[in-house]
């Protein structure tokens, strides 16, 4: 009889594309509320198998928030984050590359996009998450995942230069699951 092997934890790659989609000082973050925690994300999603990094972006974006990037100014790669976190559950889990990238969007684009979002569960359910509009200058201490928030707020303005795209790694040693 053959056995076969469990995968080891961070054997497999993800990739997430998320955006910083900012309006004047505002950025858009999904907040997600849970029995026990409460956490913000980017708007963004895995890219899937075979998928083109900016149709990935662009299909989560549109999914998540009604945004046509076409509508949007910019689009730049901001930071790069490597996660390698334990979670909970009985899957191994994947050593994940997080892409944030950056987006401008006029006041009367921003009103005409969702304000929830809508992310379907495997057991065919959904989690609503509420989209809320932040001043990205008090974003340091919001339970951000991935963990840019430090980063965000000591932006000098949405538009500043980044010279190094390369966050900090995610790792147990300083980031629990919630």
């Amino acid at each position: 009889m053959t056995t076969t092997p469990s995968p080891t934890p961070f054997s497999r790659i993800k990739v997430r594309t998320g955006a910083l989609v900012f309006c004047g000082d505002d950025v858009a973050l999904i907040r997600r509320d849970r029995a026990d925690s409460t956490h913000y994300t980017p708007p963004g999603g895995n890219v899937e198998d075979g998928e083109d990094l900016d149709i990935a972006l662009a299909r989560e974006l549109a999914e998540e928030l009604g945004l046509d990037t076409a509508q949007a100014e910019g689009g730049d790669l901001l930071w790069v984050a490597d996660q390698r976190v334990t979670r909970p559950g009985p899957t191994p889990p994947p050593r994940k590359l997080h892409l944030i990238y950056r987006f401008h969007i006029t006041p009367g684009l921003r009103a005409t996009l969702a304000e929830e979002e809508h992310d379907k569960q495997p057991d065919g359910s959904h989690e609503v998450g509420v989209i809320e509009w932040i001043d990205y200058r008090k974003t340091a201490d919001l339970p951000i995942f991935p963990p840019i928030g430090p980063a965000l707020a000591a932006l000098p303005d949405p538009r500043a230069a980044v010279t190094n795209a390369a966050l900090p790694a995610i790792t147990d040693e300083n980031y629990t699951w919630v």
